[in-house]
């Protein structure tokens, strides 16, 4: 369990999302995983007030020119949230990674049909650029339908299916997985690759926190690393937040995510497990 990657996304210094979620996750999980931060924010931007934003992109490109120094290099890469600043450094340099043997791109922009503050159709079309160099993709609906120019409404089932089917094809990946589904009383998750097309229905749980995108696209990961399936390494994903949310106090705030820490000795055994 020594696979390496990087990840490459923003830092949240309150508030348990991106790249404070993804690092001690993957960590956990056994595996080498280093960092790319593109921003600092004093707080996540989901209901914290006016946060403030540090960009880190005159520092990246001195970071990337010392590992090239150094000829370090990245089995995998794993992109989040990145901002205005730091996709336009990854849609000029994801090139170097090439050699890269996994690319997830989590295209961390929109929801409930709309852009997140500060983002715009520039950002959007940049990140078309960004999807056709990823191997996974793991949109929720709304991001689906911008990276596609659909517009957003309500979808059967079956549309979704259809819309995962076109991310494939259109971006050339190995696999898409639409997240965070909501089918009424279920959450459901549509995925596709080359050996499978799969839906996922699991129970809704009533309480909702901040994170659990980035929970999810991590754990997936990791449990992808393992040599689970598509359809396996989304179900493992999706019951990592369910217990998450089971470990999380009840007057837990929201704004700081679900208790991660509490479902990672579950988590780890399961992607040790498969590993073996």
């Amino acid at each position: 369990m020594n696979e390496k990657l990087l990840i490459s996304q923003d830092l949240s210094c309150v508030g348990q999302v991106s790249l404070s979620v993804a690092l001690p996750i993957l960590g956990a999980c056994g595996y080498q995983p280093d960092v790319l931060p593109t921003t600092i924010l004093s707080t996540h931007t989901g209901g914290f007030g006016n946060n403030t934003f540090l960009n880190l992109n005159r520092e990246i490109e001195k970071i990337i020119t010392h590992w090239q120094e150094e000829n370090i290099t990245f089995e995998n890469l794993y992109l989040g949230y990145l901002g205005k600043e730091a996709i336009d450094f990854w849609v000029e340099h994801i090139s170097k990674f090439k050699k890269s043997k996994l690319i997830l791109l989590d295209p961390a922009m929109a929801d409930s049909g709309k852009l997140y503050s500060g983002l715009d159709q520039q950002y959007v079309s940049k990140m078309r650029l960004l999807a056709k160099k990823a191997t996974i993709l793991t949109p929720n609906l709304t991001e689906a339908c911008l990276l596609l120019k659909k517009e957003y409404r309500d979808f059967s089932i079956e549309e979704i299916n259809d819309i995962a089917l076109n991310l494939k094809e259109r971006f050339e990946l190995d696999s898409a997985i639409i997240t965070g589904i909501s089918t009424g009383k279920k959450i459901a998750i549509v995925g596709v690759s080359d050996r499978l097309n799969f839906i996922l229905e699991n129970k809704k749980i009533a309480r909702s926190f901040f994170g659990t995108g980035d929970m999810f696209a991590s754990s997936l990961l990791a449990a992808v690393l393992a040599g689970y399936n598509l359809k396996e390494s989304s179900q493992i994903a999706a019951d990592f937040i369910k217990l998450s949310i089971k470990a999380t106090d009840v007057n837990q705030d929201k704004r700081l995510g679900p208790n991660y820490a509490g479902a990672l000795a579950w988590l780890r055994k399961k992607v040790t497990e498969e590993e073996r």
